[in-house]
């Protein structure tokens, strides 16, 4: 159900595609609210960086849209039936993975995101640091409560990045990989990470926080010269720079279409889009555990979402955590 804030962005879109006025009586009449509410809206959507032209005996008119996150842009025109119905968006935060774990022990409803301009504590996997600075890339974690059982969620890590490699191979000059289990690379370089984590029982899934960082519109002066060499974004393979509004709703409407697709048909299409965008398949790997660290060639993913790998001798191995390193 859309929001008065959204019907009004719809109306004055519309009246504004014609080049026309709308006048504040009129809008008060389609929103059923009153013109003191109507003024309120404005103002509110002003600070979202729409400009608004209010001309005396014509009405209003959007001049033009806001080039900036917020919970309006996001949600305008999203179109998704559960996914971002909900979203709390903070101009900076330690970490939107953090906030998410709050908002979802506050009972947060399913579908809700959390997303940020910048995080200045951005956490990654084996709580890592996440690069993650203002305004230059998508921080968000998205709170999911499935049914399913707790150890088919590392799953979800691995639809989550089919997801996100399907969206980037629509852009053009970008050929993305997914890395074994949670990294998208372009040209061998890092540009997205994922983070899953759960609260569960011993049968139960009470909610999946699955946190997204992808790199937009770096250029590679933006990054920590010791990173220079690994990481890269859109802007620097594509040579432009992208709207973060545009490429945030493609990722949620795939998003939610995938991931009700998993639910109603389970993982194994998921393993065969992943063995498609796997990076170093049938190459040599070195595999670090707790335990031991070991040789082998990468055969792809097994339909629980384990890394496949045959040693020297032949013997083929599931490996569910461990470093990966490849030669």
């Amino acid at each position: 159900m859309q929001s008065t804030r959204n019907k009004l962005i719809e109306i004055l879109s519309e009246t504004s595609r014609k080049n026309d006025y709308i006048s504040g009586q009129l809008l008060s009449e389609k929103l059923g609210i009153s013109r003191s509410a109507i003024w309120k809206h404005m103002n509110e959507l002003k600070k979202d960086g729409y400009i608004i032209e209010g001309v005396s005996r014509k009405g209003y008119k959007i001049i033009s849209f806001p080039n900036k996150l917020s919970e309006n842009t996001i949600k305008w025109g999203l179109e998704t039936n559960w996914l971002g119905h909900h979203i709390i968006h903070k101009e900076s935060v330690l970490s939107t993975q953090k906030l998410a774990h709050i908002a979802a022990l506050e009972g947060a409803e399913h579908g809700t995101i959390v997303i940020a301009d910048e995080q200045t504590s951005g956490k990654g996997r084996a709580d890592r640091s996440f690069h993650s600075k203002k305004n230059e890339g998508i921080w968000m974690s998205l709170i999911l409560r499935p049914d399913i059982l707790p150890y088919e969620a590392p799953q979800i890590t691995l639809l989550t990045a089919t997801i996100l490699a399907q969206v980037l191979d629509e852009y053009k000059d970008i050929t993305p990989q997914i890395k074994w289990p949670n990294d998208i690379l372009i040209n061998g370089k890092k540009v997205a990470g994922i983070l899953t984590e759960m609260q569960a029982e011993q049968d139960k899934v009470l909610y999946i926080v699955i946190g997204i960082g992808l790199n937009v519109n770096q250029s590679l002066k933006s990054f920590p010269e010791e990173l220079q060499s690994k990481v890269t974004s859109l802007s620097i393979e594509t040579g432009t720079i992208l709207n973060m509004t545009d490429l945030i709703q493609g990722i949620i409407k795939s998003f939610e279409e995938k991931f009700d697709l998993y639910l109603e048909q389970g993982f194994p299409h998921i393993k065969t889009t992943w063995e498609k965008y796997g990076f170093k398949i049938n190459e040599l790997l070195e595999i670090t555990t707790s335990q031991e660290t070991w040789q082998g060639k990468f055969l792809g993913i097994a339909e629980d979402g384990a890394l496949l790998a045959e040693r020297n001798q032949g013997e083929i191995e599931r490996v569910y955590s461990a470093e990966i390193s490849w030669f």
